[in-house]
């Protein structure tokens, strides 16, 4: 069974709507990963049921991997989500509990989506993946979109046809080719500028303020990456320091010298083209208060 355009646009709208803490400006996307985790248990399972017990190691998990850093426990992180998603009238509990409470949980709560929107998702399995892919492209840039996988979703999928909502802002059609000429469409972080046949392979202009959280399609708000630095990028493992350093993150490991590469290049000042501005201070700020993992390395 298909829902019709208009069903659909209300169930999208229903976690296109999700309240979301904010304490000074920090984003938040642990409402997000809960419906995520729960949309991939009933793509997987028939049903989006979520135990305390796997949330407390699965949906913690997604919270420390793609959330901002933060000095939060484990089980306070995923008790937030798990609790106050009642809230947004999509979320329920089999037994009420306080909001926020870690102990009551694990007498062993469960949760899952209400039960005549789980009913309408689970009658529409393209309507599952279509909220997923919006949930995803709503909270993060589209290098993350890949990472579906560990939530239990094919990110190949492509988009149903006439189910994705239309976005209040348009990305702009000559920013991404600004970006790459004003870094003399190589790598700001290793210099890599691999071509063929004229153009550029493997470099890509990336948001330093994500576009989903306000960032402006401004040249001092892009970057020439790689492919492996636009993904370590928005992923955290690296940043930049008020001096335009590239920072790497103490969490990166690796064993191999392709690898280890990525060390060396903490410290690496960015040297862009003459006459082009380099990012903005209050980007370079968001990105690493926001999106930077742990400290970076030493020295």
């Amino acid at each position: 069974m298909c829902d019709s355009p208009a069903v659909s646009a209300d169930v999208l709208a229903a976690f296109s709507s999700l309240r979301q803490h904010q304490r000074k400006g920090q984003r938040s996307p642990h409402k997000p990963l809960l419906a995520l985790l729960a949309l991939g248990r009933l793509a997987a399972t028939g049903s989006s049921e979520v135990s305390w017990s796997l949330a407390e190691e699965k949906l913690a998990d997604l919270i420390a991997e793609f959330g901002p850093a933060s000095h939060t426990g484990r089980a306070q992180s995923a008790a937030y989500p798990f609790t106050r998603l009642r809230a947004d009238h999509i979320w329920v509990l089999d037994r009420d509990v306080d909001d926020d409470k870690v102990s009551p949980l694990r007498a062993g709560v469960t949760g899952r989506f209400e039960a005549t929107l789980e009913q309408r998702l689970a009658e529409d399995p393209a309507l599952v993946e279509t909220v997923a892919r919006t949930l995803v492209d709503s909270h993060f840039p589209p290098t993350v979109a890949g990472d579906r996988r560990h939530l239990g979703f094919d990110p190949e999928v492509p988009p149903v046809p006439g189910t994705a909502p239309v976005s209040a802002r348009k990305r702009s059609q000559v920013w991404r080719t600004a970006v790459l000429q004003a870094w003399d469409e190589q790598c700001a972080c290793c210099g890599f500028d691999g071509r063929s046949g004229g153009t550029a392979i493997g470099v890509a202009a990336a948001h330093v303020r994500w576009f989903a959280f306000d960032g402006p399609d401004e040249t001092d708000n892009g970057l020439a990456l790689r492919s492996l630095h636009h993904k370590l990028f928005d992923r955290g493992v690296l940043g930049l320091d008020d001096g335009l350093g590239v920072i790497v993150s103490q969490r990166f490991t690796a064993r191999t010298s392709s690898g280890k590469a990525v060390y060396a290049l903490h410290g690496r000042r960015l040297d862009p083209r003459p006459g082009t501005a380099p990012p903005a201070g209050e980007h370079v700020s968001w990105h690493r208060r926001q999106v930077f993992q742990g400290l970076p390395l030493a020295g």
